[in-house]
């Protein structure tokens, strides 16, 4: 059977991702400042995460990413939260998720042109339970059964939710996503994409050649798509085309705004690039993307201008 995103891309040129959930959710006055991040509104404001996803399917995306990312039995349990109460939030993350597209696609006039929309459940990386920026380096000094031993049970929780696809995302190094992708083994049926970090044209955080990254992950057969996230754009292009010549499977790219993220005061600096993010777009579709969307800082208002000039201005 065809994976969700072969089965969009059958019938539509580009699979439009979402932006930005943390950062969107500090915009509209949620206080982020805590290791489980967006997480922590999982169970304090469900209904400001469902309001994003609407938002974003509204604005053109055709999959929502769940507030899942810094979601971790680990993470969770440094607050006082039980196992059970922590899958029960992970799986809430997927409902509040599939709650916005069923409601958006109920309305037969958001249909025309767009296929039915997906739920992609956010597995962070390692990095992101330690919430010191690590995922920006990837130099955990764990081999990679430990880290199939951190991402097994978030897994298997995300994998039987009812979710269409993991997207196992910001991925610092080669090792991680072997582990990522060993897993997969033990979930069939499951789908994931598989998304790197970077810290330049060429190369994950971790220093891992891209090319290569692309060439062995894309070759899983439960993987859907292979790409980077929240990486400057400028890198993009580049990126995209040494992905995209190392292997068959579809290339996936959602960037950061190109600000600087401090991960001692949590905060971002410098100039984005929101500003042509809808022309960049489409520079990184002609590179060979076919899955795109936005990452850290980017808003619906991005991804409705993305997505109206994907459709329309290849």
């Amino acid at each position: 059977m065809a994976d969700p995103i072969s089965n969009i891309l059958a019938q539509h040129a580009v699979v439009v991702l979402d932006g930005a959930m943390g950062t969107e959710l500090a915009q509209r006055g949620a206080d982020l400042n805590d290791p489980l991040w967006s997480a922590r509104l999982l169970a304090e404001q469900p209904e400001l995460i469902r309001a994003v996803h609407a938002d974003y399917y509204a604005a053109g995306a055709d999959v929502a990413t769940t507030a899942s990312y810094q979601a971790t039995f680990e993470g969770f349990a440094r607050r006082g939260i039980s196992h059970e109460r922590a899958a029960d939030l992970m799986r809430l993350s997927v409902v509040l998720a599939a709650e916005a597209r069923d409601a958006f696609w109920s309305d037969p006039a958001n249909r025309a042109g767009r296929p039915r929309p997906l739920v992609a459940a956010s597995v962070g990386p390692y990095g992101a339970f330690l919430a010191d920026g690590s995922e920006y380096r990837g130099d955990y000094g764990l081999s990679i059964a430990d880290l199939m031993d951190f991402h097994r049970p978030r897994m298997a929780v995300l994998a039987a939710s009812g979710a269409d696809i993991l997207a196992c995302e910001t991925i610092p190094c080669l090792d991680e996503a072997r582990a990522i992708v060993r897993l997969l083994d033990e979930f069939p049926g499951v789908w994931a994409w598989v998304s790197f970090s970077a810290r330049d044209g060429e190369s994950t955080n971790y220093g891992d050649r891209i090319n290569d990254c692309a060439a062995e992950i894309g070759a899983h057969p439960q993987v859907a798509a292979v790409g980077m996230n929240c990486t400057p754009p400028e890198y993009v292009p580049a990126l995209v085309k040494a992905m995209h010549a190392a292997t068959e499977t579809p290339i996936l790219t959602y960037p950061n705004s190109g600000e600087t993220y401090d991960p001692a005061s949590k905060t971002w600096h410098g100039d984005g690039a929101c500003a042509t993010f809808a022309a960049d777009a489409l520079a990184w579709y002609a590179a060979g993307a076919r899955v795109i969307g936005g990452c850290c800082r980017t808003t619906p208002d991005h991804i409705r201008a993305a997505a109206e000039l994907l459709r329309r201005g290849r």
